[in-house]
């Protein structure tokens, strides 16, 4: 099998892979028929597809492309097990995918698969644009489902950050050749002389190409997020197949950030604090003869043109997507947060919100759970549990062999500790998978009416979301970003500032 060929020429923007939902197929499309690499987040995706479909399916979209899933039995047995007509009635709560573990991986990796085809195929729908999907590496339970499901719909790049995805390459290389995939599951505490995999086999689900009537499937461009130059080195040497280019994330981006390097320092207001250590060396990155594009901080037409300078195919750009109307973000969310941050809501760097021990920048809006007092409220639940972490349970398998367990730091406190986890990990830690879901309008209706609240992730170009109109699309910020569009906020601050009057430009707004 050859190596996938980049599109020439290169995407200059890549719309970033904002999680659950965020960048759903959408605004993925939207920016992908405007030119540039659009993107859909494979995070979650298992619960979207069963939550859009709980919800009545509304505008038939999710049915039209489950009409269009190679296996026809998984998608009557996804339509059958939570299709309700007319959505559900008041007050009843949305039924959960199963959590999987190590030994029972469905029906959750089925819905994935599903889900990262329907995902997927609606994004590519009706056009000739470049469509990618992103994932977490640290989710890696919840990883090669997605992957299997968005080749199957021709996905034509795959973009991962938060860990070393240093086994996908060669998953890709297999699922298009037909073959198992498989990576290495991080356990902690797992015995030296173990070796723990996930693998799927496209064959167990019905997916096997010849029963397809397909020789291979096309091979997606592999795109790690990075943030150090000495990782990319690492990555287009030792991976496990092919890497096509590399997406540079300056620690300002949304959602996850990687730790500072060295000893973890914080500031006066609790963040990490980032140095020269933690920027990647352009000049390493050029020599390495591989495209790649800066994220984080790049999110304007001046960031966009330095980016060029500096050798740069173009820029990811996550969080003025985001806040368009084309993304999947909830509207009255939106609408509050972009109020808020005209009033002066701030942005903080939370260094134990996330289970998983990296940073993660959290929007501090009154009605979230960036709220102390909210979070304090809520009820501690695993019920989604996508950044459980596995470890090793000694003498707990069969013949006393031990086995791997699942535990997260967000869950009540009680079952962490009793799965060997330390009480002090749990101390500040937020359920991102309920806050998240939240985010893009799917909140779950808990026992005794609790209602998850949502936690908005964004990077530091939230601030200047302040200046700007309350309603923009993905056309618009793409006309931005090429410096041909000015939001009308943007040019009434920018005259306040230098006295001078700037034509009032209109949001492109209802014209798409």
């Amino acid at each position: 099998m050859s190596n996938p060929v980049l599109p020439q020429p290169l995407p200059q923007i890549i719309q970033g892979g904002m999680g659950v939902a965020i960048s759903d197929w959408r605004l993925a499309r939207a920016v992908a028929t405007a030119g540039q690499l659009g993107i859909v987040s494979g995070t979650g995706i298992d619960s979207l597809l069963t939550r859009r479909l709980q919800d009545g399916d509304p505008d038939g979209s999710t049915r039209r492309a489950l009409a269009q899933f190679p296996n026809p039995e998984l998608a009557q047995r996804a339509l059958d097990t939570y299709f309700l007509e007319g959505g559900r009635a008041e007050g009843q709560p949305y039924k959960r995918v199963p959590l999987p573990s190590v030994g029972r991986l469905n029906p959750a990796w089925e819905l994935a698969i599903v889900g990262g085809f329907v995902e997927t195929w609606l994004a590519k729908e009706g056009h000739a644009g470049q469509v990618g999907m992103n994932l977490l590496t640290k989710l890696q339970m919840h990883t090669i489902p997605p992957l299997l499901g968005a080749m199957l719909a021709g996905v034509d790049f795959v973009i991962m950050g938060a860990g070393i995805p240093r086994d996908i390459p060669a998953v890709l290389d297999n699922f298009a050749q037909g073959q198992p995939g498989s990576i290495r599951l991080d356990v902690k505490g797992e015995p030296t002389d173990q070796a723990t995999r996930l693998t799927l086999n496209p064959a167990d689900y019905g997916l096997d190409l010849g029963s397809l009537g397909l020789s291979e499937l096309k091979r997606p461009n592999f795109l790690p997020i990075i943030t150090s130059h000495v990782l990319a080195q690492t990555l287009a040497r030792k991976a496990s197949g092919s890497v096509e280019g590399f997406v540079i994330e300056a620690p300002t981006a949304g959602g996850h950030n990687a730790p500072p390097r060295g000893k973890m320092q914080l500031d006066e207001l609790g963040q990490p604090i980032y140095g020269e250590r933690d920027l990647a060396d352009l000049q390493q990155m050029r020599d390495l003869g591989l495209p790649f594009w800066l994220a984080g901080g790049s999110g304007s037409p001046e960031g966009f043109q330095q980016a060029l300078s500096e050798g740069a195919a173009g820029i990811q750009v996550g969080t003025l997507f985001a806040y368009c109307t084309d993304s999947g973000m909830d509207d009255g969310l939106r609408r509050e947060a972009l109020r808020q941050i005209k009033d002066g809501a701030g942005l903080r760097t939370d260094p134990l919100a996330s289970p998983t021990g990296f940073p993660f920048k959290v929007v501090q809006l009154s009605h979230t759970l960036a709220n102390p007092q909210l979070y304090a409220e809520r009820t501690r639940i695993c019920d989604i549990g996508y950044l459980r972490e596995a470890y090793w349970e000694e003498g707990a398998g069969k013949d006393g062999q031990g086995k791997v367990g699942l535990r997260c730091a967000s869950e009540p406190i009680e079952t962490y500790v009793r799965k060997g986890g330390s009480l002090e990990a749990t101390v500040g830690r937020k359920c991102l998978c309920n806050g998240l879901m939240a985010d893009a309008g799917f909140p779950q209706l808990q026992k005794g009416g609790e209602l998850e609240k949502p936690l908005l992730t964004s990077g530091d170009d939230v601030i200047k979301l302040a200046h700007w109109q309350d309603r923009f699309t993905a056309a618009d910020v793409i006309g931005y970003l090429l410096g041909q569009w000015r939001p009308v906020g943007e040019e009434t601050a920018t005259a306040a500032q230098s006295g001078d009057a700037l034509p009032q430009v209109p949001s492109m707004a209802g014209h798409l």
